[in-house]
């Protein structure tokens, strides 16, 4: 296997054309002066055609990203592919060697996008991501979990109102989409600020490999290239049992204990249902929550350990 090509700037058009190219992006320096790279996979077909960015491990401990980028580049043959496949499998190289969400500093790197040419630690290291790659996407996946102590279904966050944006998510077949307009500091946030149609996918748990994740989000790739006619892939229809929230909050604890919650990811509750029960060390029961409304379960705290202000669950409101 060749040994990927070490780069200071990542330019499209000295890739080589018919094939899978590996490269590592030199981002910043650590302590030491040593290069901080960035694995790129890169596929840059024979045809013409769009770019499309997949991203991954924004976070450091979100992992289901990684393999759904590696197979997808098994799986498309660049001698009959329209356009580029850009991957990246792992955004936040620092905090991924250290098992840990956030950056060196202890920013969230998903907070501060697109950075600052000549800011904190976390902030070039933003700023360069976007300024060295993003930049040259025509469309972006990124690829997310959920944090520590929690889990999520598989779903995706979206502009609604953006015709484009709106597809992309529907490409998908999640179980969930979420309309969520892109905000201040988020990765996607940055693409649409340089014009780059995004979606947010958020593909099950932290720190682990799921098979069924995984394949959900290859299938949602796939679903993309062949409706961009990249390649010939069969788009699959669109599931009609995919929930549309028209906004998702979480709902947090006002008290301390250890907690239970009840209903399982991609639940529909009533309002006034039963949703979660806090007990004291010594087994008492302390305060019970019921939905504030009618929703779907997106996401749940998993930790028994619960302190005042902690997350119970996340509440999509269907449309």
């Amino acid at each position: 296997m060749k040994e990927p090509t070490v780069i200071n700037t990542f330019n499209l058009s000295s890739v080589p054309v018919g094939v899978i190219s590996r490269y590592y992006l030199n981002l910043v320096e650590d302590g030491m002066g040593t290069p901080i790279r960035l694995p790129l996979i890169v596929a840059r077909g024979k045809y013409p055609g769009p770019v499309l960015g997949l991203t991954a491990a924004v976070h450091g401990n979100e992992l289901n990203g990684i393999p759904v980028i590696q197979r997808i580049f098994k799986e498309v043959d660049s001698n009959n592919l329209a356009g580029t496949i850009i991957g990246v499998p792992i955004v936040n190289v620092p905090s991924y060697l250290r098992k840990k969400r956030r950056f060196l500093d202890g920013v969230d790197l998903n907070h501060i996008m697109p950075g600052k040419e000549g800011g904190t630690v976390s902030q070039v290291y933003a700023f360069r991501v976007v300024d060295k790659l993003i930049k040259h996407f025509d469309y972006l996946l990124d690829l997310h979990t959920a944090s520590n102590g929690r889990i999520n279904s598989y779903y995706v966050r979206a502009d609604m109102n953006d015709a484009i944006v709106r597809k992309m998510a529907q490409l998908q077949n999640a179980q969930i989409i979420v309309h969520n307009p892109p905000s201040d500091g988020t990765l996607r946030g940055a693409a649409d600020e340089l014009k780059i149609p995004a979606i947010t996918l958020e593909v099950g748990n932290p720190n682990l490999f799921q098979k069924g994740m995984i394949r959900d989000g290859l299938t949602g790739i796939h679903n993309m290239l062949g409706y961009l006619k990249m390649t010939d892939s069969e788009v699959e229809e669109i599931s009609d049992e995919t929930i549309i929230c028209k906004k998702s909050f979480w709902i947090y604890s006002d008290v301390g204990g250890l907690i239970t919650v009840h209903p399982n990811i991609a639940d529909v509750v009533e309002s006034g249902q039963l949703i979660a029960t806090v007990r004291n060390i010594f087994g008492d029961v302390i305060k019970e929550y019921k939905a504030p409304h009618r929703g779907v379960i997106i996401g749940k705290s998993v930790s028994p350990v619960n302190q005042t202000g902690g997350r119970i669950l996340h509440l999509g409101l269907i449309q």
